[in-house]
């Protein structure tokens, strides 16, 4: 049955950090909070995990309510059955490997301890190395051992604070993959705090995205990258282009005058969105002049810089006030002009924050 989160509040004296949110995981699904720095995830998942007490709100567990200030119900860490994987991994410098992935099973009174000490370590491809202690083992293994021990009790929930920021980016890589393969081997519900777009994308099945502890989109990462509510949610999952269009009689324009035409199903007459989210990917980026197709934008640019990245170069074009981002594997030097075409469907309005909230509190 997963989590149930209702109307969450968390405050510290007179801030308040969590503002009446509320969300679901299901069971085996893997949800993940996503965004900046203080937007109150891992506050969230802490009153999840019981390290926090909510200010008001309630919690459940499979069904059971773990947490309502309102009849002072708290269920103590202990007894929520759950795994938890830290940022640090959190793993005993003074036990061995096995010692460390014992610990739970020891507190849940397990009856074979040794069988699921061996089990989870198999999981984790961490079995040879059970006698080692952590000062043996480089960082990507200190946090399969912490992995290990999350899972060894096999607990009907896994919680992740941010677990692979402290890896280079190639063993993130590999982590990612592992921790996604484990969680849908067991089957249990997930829930993953992170800052990384990467993470958030490649590993969830759905994604949360908070601001200021408030939750402004969730849905799955295919529909927030193509349909982001709001400026925010834009700049904040992939790489963005944003165009300053207004309304000219019955059509948009650039501030250079340059007209264009924007997806239809974002297209609102109501005086108010006037920032244009075009990604990179969708721009065709020519030095010379291309063919007319229906339905596509042209706009003529200059080219101010470019970065190999390899597959690709991501160039800087400055098109009137404008400067965007577009890919291309051609070789285009700086000052040299460019043609940058992209289907109107890819072109789309959106709300900043502060429409964002106008409007709910609109329909509200």
């Amino acid at each position: 049955m997963g989590i149930a989160v209702r109307n969450l509040v968390k405050s510290y004296g007179a801030l308040t950090v969590i503002h009446a949110i509320s969300f679901d995981v299901a069971d085996g699904e893997f949800v993940t909070l996503l965004g900046p720095s203080g937007c109150g995830k891992t506050t969230t998942l802490r009153c999840i995990a019981g390290l926090e007490t909510p200010t008001g709100g309630s919690i459940a567990i499979n069904g059971e309510t773990v947490s309502d200030p309102a009849t002072n119900l708290f269920v103590p860490p202990h007894e929520r059955d759950l795994g938890m994987v830290f940022q640090s991994y959190a793993v005993w410098p003074h036990l061995t490997v096995a010692e460390n992935v014992a610990f739970p099973l020891t507190v849940k009174g397990e009856r074979d301890v040794a069988a699921g000490v061996n089990w989870a370590l198999d999981i984790v491809g961490m079995g040879k190395l059970a006698k080692r202690r952590p000062s043996e083992l480089s960082g990507g293994q200190q946090q399969r051992v912490a992995l290990a021990r999350a899972i060894a009790a096999r607990p009907r929930l896994l919680l992740f604070d941010e677990p692979l920021s402290n890896l280079d980016a190639r063993l993130r890589d590999r982590t990612r993959l592992e921790i996604s393969r484990i969680q849908r081997e067991l089957k249990v519900p997930a829930l993953y705090v992170t800052h990384d777009q990467t993470e958030a994308l490649s590993m969830s099945d759905r994604i949360i995205v908070m601001e200021t502890g408030r939750i402004v989109q969730e849905g799955t990462p295919r529909d927030l990258y193509q349909q982001p509510v709001n400026r925010f949610v834009a700049d904040f999952i992939g790489n963005a282009n944003f165009l300053h269009v207004q309304r000219v009689g019955r059509e948009w324009q650039l501030e250079n005058g340059s007209p264009i035409s924007v997806d239809p199903a974002t297209d609102r007459d109501d005086g108010r969105s006037k920032i244009a989210l075009l990604r990179p990917e969708a721009i065709r980026l020519d030095e010379t002049s291309s063919p007319n197709v229906a339905g596509q934008n042209r706009l003529t640019g200059r080219v101010v810089g470019g970065m190999y990245l390899g597959p690709h170069v991501e160039y800087i074009v400055e098109v009137g006030a404008d400067r965007l981002r577009a890919y291309s594997r051609s070789a285009l030097a700086p000052g040299s002009p460019a043609i940058l075409s992209f289907d109107a469907r890819d072109c789309r309005l959106v709300d900043d924050m502060a429409q964002t909230e106008a409007r709910l509190q609109h329909a509200g």
